[in-house]
C-alpha cells in the first residue's frame, strides 16, 4: 500500500543554502512505500523520483543489459530519465529499451550545440533515436564559458530553437547543465529556466566553494535542482587504475557507506534528483540504499565539513 507523505511548500519556509542541513520543509516529498522518494520539480508542476538514471549507463550495453538496468530503474520507482548525444551510443541503446515504458517516465535530454541550425539538427536525431515524439525537458549541455551563454543567447542562437521546439510540442521544460558557477549564474540572468542540472558533491562544496550560490540562486528563482557528482570522491590520482570504472571521468565514491553519505549530504539540500554515475555497478549500489537516504543530522554535519575540506575538490570557484 502506498504511503504518501506531502511536505507542503508554505509561505516564508524557503531553506537558506547556507544553513546545513538545509531545512527541506519547503520541498514536497513523497514517500513511497519499498519505491524511491519522490520530490517536486521547482515551479513545473512534476514530480520525479530522487534518484535519477543517467544515460551513460547503458553506453555500450548489449540490447538485454540496457533493458534489464531500465527494468530495474522502473522496479525500483525511478521516473527520471537523463541522456545525451555526446554520451556515445547511448541514446540508440536507451531508446527502444525505455519505450515500453516511454508514457509513465520523464525523460530528458541536452544538446551541446550553441546555434539554431546545429541545435534543431541534434535535437531531431535525438528524438529518433530515442523512439519519442517529445522530451519532457531539453536542456543546453555543459554550459561552461561566458562564449557559450553569449552564443546561446545571441541571434541565430540555440535558445531560438528551443523556444520554437517548444511551441511545437517537441519539448517541454527549458534547461540548462553547466559545470561553472560564473556560466549558471548569467544563463539564469539570461532566460526564466525550468531547470538547472549542477554538481552538488561534499568535497566541492566545501573544498571548493562550489555550489552553495548556484542553488541560492536556484531556488531564489523557484527552478527545479538537478544534482550531478553526489557520488563523486575526486579527481583520479596520478597513475591510479581506472579499469573498474572505465566510464568515470573522475574517482567515484566505492563502498556502500560511501556512497550512501555522498547521496545523503546532496539530498539534504533542497535538490529534487541526483544523477548517479554511468557505471552499472555504482547505480545498483544507489539503488540498494535508496530507503537509507535520510537528510543528514545536526550530529553528522562537522564529519562531513571536515572530510570534504581534506579531499580534493574536482571544481573550484574563487569568486
Amino acid at each position: 500500500m502506498k504511503r504518501r507523505d506531502f511536505i507542503k511548500t508554505t509561505a516564508g519556509a524557503a531553506p537558506m543554502i547556507g544553513m546545513f542541513p538545509a531545512d527541506l520543509s519547503a520541498l514536497m516529498r513523497i514517500s513511497n512505500t519499498g519505491k524511491i522518494e519522490q520530490r517536486a520539480l521547482g515551479k513545473t508542476g512534476k514530480v520525479l523520483s530522487m534518484i535519477g538514471f543517467g544515460g551513460i549507463l547503458v553506453m555500450n550495453a548489449t540490447a538485454e543489459e540496457a533493458s534489464g538496468l531500465v527494468k530495474q530503474a522502473i522496479d525500483a520507482g525511478i521516473n527520471y530519465f537523463d541522456v545525451a548525444p555526446s554520451y556515445g551510443n547511448a541514446e540508440t541503446m536507451l531508446g527502444p529499451a525505455l519505450e515500453p515504458y516511454r508514457q509513465q517516465v520523464f525523460l530528458a535530454c541536452k544538446t551541446g550545440k550553441r546555434n539554431r541550425d546545429g541545435a534543431r539538427a541534434e535535437l531531431e536525431q535525438s528524438l529518433k533515436n530515442l523512439r519519442t515524439d517529445h522530451f519532457d525537458l531539453y536542456q543546453f549541455h555543459a554550459v561552461t564559458s561566458m562564449q557559450d551563454v553569449e552564443e546561446i543567447h545571441g541571434p541565430g542562437g540555440a535558445m531560438e530553437t528551443f523556444l520554437d521546439a517548444r511551441k511545437e510540442g517537441k519539448i517541454g521544460l527549458i534547461g540548462f547543465s553547466a559545470h561553472s558557477v560564473e556560466a549558471a549564474m548569467a544563463m539564469m540572468d539570461r532566460f526564466d529556466f525550468d531547470t538547472i542540472l549542477f554538481p552538488v558533491n561534499f568535497t566541492t562544496w566545501n573544498a571548493g566553494n562550489f555550489g552553495p550560490q548556484v542553488l541560492a540562486k536556484a531556488q531564489e528563482k523557484n527552478m527545479g535542482i538537478l544534482a550531478l557528482k553526489a557520488m563523486a570522491k575526486g579527481p583520479w590520482p596520478e597513475g591510479a587504475d581506472r579499469s573498474t570504472y572505465p566510464k568515470c571521468w573522475y574517482e567515484p565514491l566505492a563502498s556502500v557507506e560511501d556512497i550512501r553519505l555522498g547521496l545523503r549530504f546532496t539530498l539534504s539540500h533542497p535538490v529534487t534528483a541526483a544523477i548517479t554515475p554511468g557505471e552499472a555497478d555504482l547505480f545498483k549500489i544507489a539503488l540498494d540504499c535508496a530507503d537509507k537516504l535520510s537528510p543528514l543530522s545536526e550530529s553528522e554535519i562537522r564529519g562531513i565539513k571536515e572530510r570534504g575540506l581534506a579531499g580534493t575538490p574536482l571544481f573550484s570557484y574563487k569568486g
